[in-house]
């Protein structure tokens, strides 16, 4: 074995790592990928020899690519954190019975949608210092030099960061089976049409966001409701995801894949507290959920 192809396999050992700092930097699974692949490509034009920590180098590395990432798309004015508050980041969608170990690493610490979606709210250089810092205990000397400021400023980066996530956390429900019984509640009375069973098993100030994407019309536009009455209203609506449901894990909490002639049209994720659903988030952008993977879709 020549010394490219040992250093690809060294390259394996951290892939699911880098993924999972890419994910939560970028909330794009696709982009995710990409920026791995750029990291690959750095580590190509570099000398291993002068790497002394390859999995804090390949970490530190692939943290610029997505900082450069998110950037550039801001400059491009495409940052998907829209005005509206549509936006719902890639959900990792798995069977309701396990997840697969390349996703148990992708999902660690429970990444849910909630948290990404905070994360989309930080301005990139905090991002990077709170993901990098707080998620995979990257020290702030390693981490200063990709933001451009000193060990102190990218440690303030990172404290507001993580008080705009303390700020906007809630407690879910971790118990599958009971997600999965007030998931069923919901679909049951948005099957049957119970206005009064929808506000019920709502949160009274529940959030919902459907991202249909940007070449939505019509009924199918994205948007951002709040308030049970109101979301019991939509979710009337969306009773087509009570018509041909797939309960499936999203980002390890239970959701639901709505199918039409067995072809996944969109995908709902569901926060549980205190036994109501407290948000709601819709993905239906076709162009989007043609690049997801639904386990057992097709069956």
């Amino acid at each position: 074995m020549d010394d490219s192809e040992l250093l690809a396999g060294r390259f394996e050992e951290h892939r699911g790592r880098l993924r999972a700092v890419a994910y939560r930097m970028l909330g794009s699974l696709s982009e995710a990928d990409d920026a791995v692949q750029e990291t690959w490509l750095k580590l190509g034009r570099t000398d291993p020899g002068e790497i002394r920590n390859l999995g804090g180098w390949l970490t530190t590395v692939a943290g610029r690519v997505c900082l450069d990432m998110l950037r550039s798309r801001a400059a491009r004015r495409e940052d998907p954190l829209d005005p509206s508050g549509t936006f719902v980041p890639d959900p990792v969608v798995s069977s309701l019975d396990r997840i697969d170990p390349e996703q148990e690493v992708l999902l660690a610490d429970s990444v849910g949608l909630a948290l990404l979606i905070v994360l989309e709210a930080l301005e990139p250089a905090e991002r990077l210092a709170f993901v990098l810092h707080d998620m995979f205990a990257v020290p702030f000397d390693d981490i200063a030099p990709v933001v451009g400021r000193s060990s102190a400023a990218t440690r303030q980066l990172a404290s507001r960061a993580r008080r705009r996530v303390k700020s906007a956390a809630t407690e879910p429900e971790r118990d599958v089976t009971r997600q999965r019984e007030v998931l069923d509640a919901f679909l049951a009375a948005s099957r049957g049409g119970d206005f009064e069973a929808l506000v019920a098993v709502l949160d009274p100030d529940v959030v919902l966001r459907a991202d249909a994407g940007p070449k939505a019309v019509g009924p199918a536009v994205s948007r951002l409701v709040r308030g049970a009455e109101t979301v019991a209203r939509q979710a009337l609506a969306f009773a087509r995801f009570a018509a041909t449901p797939r309960l499936v894990l999203v980002n390890g909490e239970v959701g639901v894949v709505a199918l039409v002639d067995g072809r996944p049209q969109s995908v709902m994720g569901v926060t549980v507290v205190g036994g109501r659903i407290a948000a709601m988030y819709i993905l239906a952008d076709p162009d989007r959920i043609a690049r997801l993977d639904f386990p057992g879709a097709g069956e």
